[in-house]
């Protein structure tokens, strides 16, 4: 379960963790530290694919993901979602063993 702020600012309450997450869910600032805790969330449970739905937007919030995944110890790999997956609104994200990503 990931934690979530209530609207009303009140302690967070739970969100199931499932093979994709809808990110239009979280506030903009709020977006990386969720997929860090839902990346190691989803890794915890086995899943070895899962996908982040940011929407398409600006791009702002796609390149700030982004930026998380490629630095990501837990991330083997990332690209586009399928089309009918929600393409470049979407990221899909392969887990695999924790790296060294400090070179």
């Amino acid at each position: 379960m990931i934690g979530k702020p209530s609207p009303e600012g009140d302690a967070p309450h739970r969100v199931p963790v499932e093979e994709s997450i809808d990110l239009h869910a979280f506030s903009p600032r709020d977006v990386v530290s969720v997929v860090e805790e839902y990346l190691a969330a989803a890794a915890s449970k086995g899943f070895l694919e899962v996908r982040l739905i940011h929407g398409k937007g600006t791009g702002a919030q796609r390149a700030a993901v982004r930026r998380l995944l490629a630095r990501h110890p837990l991330v083997a790999g990332f690209s586009d979602a399928a089309p009918g997956a929600g393409g470049w609104g979407a990221t899909r994200v392969v887990l695999g063993p924790p790296r060294d990503v400090t070179s």
